[in-house]
């Protein structure tokens, strides 16, 4: 298997600012992303904000940990690269567009290369479950916490 990954989007009922502080609270995605299990701050930037975090995830196949930088450019873009981790490389981000009207439209991107070791274990139907939870989900499981939490 080669790269993991793709694009995903969706439209949601509340203003850019609101949707902007549910994503830039990377501590708390554990609880509303499926397969993310724990989310640790090791550095803060001068706002207080999470740069370098610990993550756990469950890929289906087996859990993975990685330690990831993140950069705040609000309320438009929060990105994503892992410094350290089982996987290759992980690279990702959300990009928020106000739409006018208090929506905004929610893209997730997400580049990963799972390796040789892991690439053998993510294959067909794996891939397909992996990929439909990491990347299609994800625009989905935003648009519910943000509109569920008013």
């Amino acid at each position: 298997m080669g790269h993991l990954g793709g694009s995903a989007s969706e439209d949601i009922d509340a203003p850019i600012d609101r949707v902007w502080q549910l994503i830039e609270d990377v501590e708390s995605a554990p609880e509303w992303q499926g397969g993310l299990d724990a989310s640790t701050a090791l550095e803060r930037d001068e706002d207080g904000r999470a740069v370098v975090v610990e993550t756990e995830s469950d890929i289906k196949v087996r859990r993975i940990k990685a330690r990831v930088r993140f950069t705040y450019e609000g309320p438009s873009r929060l990105s994503w690269t892992q410094e350290k981790g089982e996987m290759k490389s992980v690279e990702g981000s959300w990009e928020l567009e106000d739409l006018g009207g208090g929506r905004t439209r929610a893209t997730f991107n997400l580049d990963a290369d799972p390796g040789r070791m892991l690439g053998m274990l993510i294959r067909g139907p794996v891939e397909a479950a992996t990929r439909a939870m990491f990347v299609n989900g994800r625009p989905g499981e935003l648009k519910r916490l943000v509109e569920d939490s008013g």
